[in-house]
C-alpha cells in the first residue's frame, strides 16, 4: 500500500529510515546492484524525495486481515 514519505531519520546503525505518513517506518538503503537509491546518501536527495511514495508492507499486510 503506497504511503507518502514524511521524513527521514537514521537508525542505531546509521542506516537511513523513511518515516511514512501512516506512522510506520521503512529502511531506504542504497545497496547496488539490488537496490539503487543513491539519493538517500545526500541531504538534498532525501529532501527531494519527501512526499514521494513507498510501499508500506505493514499497512499492506494489515489490509489483508
Amino acid at each position: 500500500m503506497d504511503k507518502k514519505i514524511s521524513g527521514f531519520r537514521q537508525d542505531e546503525e546509521s542506516f537511513w529510515v523513511a518515516n511514512l505518513e501512516c506512522g510506520h517506518n521503512q529502511h531506504v538503503r542504497h545497496n547496488p546492484p539490488l537496490i539503487s537509491r543513491s539519493w538517500v546518501n545526500s541531504e538534498a536527495g532525501r529532501k527531494e524525495h519527501l512526499g514521494t511514495y513507498l510501499n508500506c508492507k505493514i499497512c499492506e499486510a494489515e489490509s489483508h486481515l
